[in-house]
């Protein structure tokens, strides 16, 4: 999406995401992909080892993540460095290139189902999300999770917060973390079996955020397993304790006894 490319020109010190189009005796040419200008990465900043053979780190066609080191506007020329970037700086430049990539499809299907164009879908939404979220896939992923709600206060309307989460819903597969813990739980009533299957309904019941699943199962008598799904581990965790609270309260008030052992 055209819209979305940057058009100025990068800061000393940024990584930016860069194709190989020519390689040299002394460096690689490389077109900046979301600035869309050339950049130049010589032979001395292509590792801090002995570079014998260029083709041996880099290669026409090739995708990589570059350091600025200097820009000269004047003469249109920006310096360029591969052996400053980290692995993990390389890692997460990369995810946000391709979370920005993904942004920029879904922004497609919405201005289709809009009937907008693509640049008015930027404008309209593509703009408010990113000064709102910090970046259009973030706001998207909230919207798969959460719903339409959690975008109205940016002054949308309401049928374009729906669409958002429909097509947000449709095509982010939202990455989820699952937690476990066993719980054994006691009943020595005539009916205690009815009244442990009792107080594990009650737990299964415990509110959820969207996209999240509790899932309870028996072991062995009297352990039970419960497992959660939900977006991180810090959501997990909570939704577990407060569920094994619910099965042992509930167990306990029908003269039965539960205690939680986390997994």
């Amino acid at each position: 999406m055209i819209m979305l490319e940057k058009t100025d020109w990068p800061e000393v010190g940024e990584l930016v995401i860069a194709t190989v189009n020519r390689i040299t005796d002394y460096g690689a040419y490389v077109t900046l992909d979301e600035y869309k200008k050339e950049g130049f990465l010589h032979i001395s900043e292509i590792s801090s080892s002995w570079v014998k053979n260029i083709r041996d780190f880099v290669r026409e066609g090739e995708k990589i993540v570059l350091k600025v080191l200097r820009i000269d506007t004047e003469r249109k020329q920006i310096d360029l460095s591969l052996r400053r970037v980290t692995k993990r700086e390389k890692r997460e430049r990369i995810i946000l290139w391709k979370r920005k990539r993904k942004a920029e499809s879904l922004l497609k299907s919405i201005s289709q189902k809009l009937g907008m164009t693509i640049e008015e879908a930027y404008e309209k939404i593509g703009i408010p999300l990113q000064e709102a979220f910090g970046e259009v896939y973030e706001a998207l992923e909230r919207a798969s999770r959460e719903g339409p709600e959690v975008l109205l206060e940016l002054g949308l309307t309401k049928e374009i917060c729906e669409v958002l989460a429909e097509v947000a819903r449709e095509k982010i597969k939202l990455p989820l973390v699952k937690v476990k813990g066993d719980l054994k739980i006691s009943c020595r009533k005539p009916d205690g079996v009815l009244r442990i299957k009792d107080a594990l309904l009650k737990a299964k019941e415990v509110k959820t955020p969207r996209g999240t699943n509790i899932n309870i199962y028996i072991v062995s008598p009297p352990r039970y397993r419960i497992e959660v799904t939900a977006k991180d581990y810090k959501e997990a965790n909570a939704i577990m304790n407060e569920v094994a609270k619910v099965a042992v309260e509930a167990i306990v008030k029908a003269g039965g006894e539960g205690v939680f052992e986390r997994g």
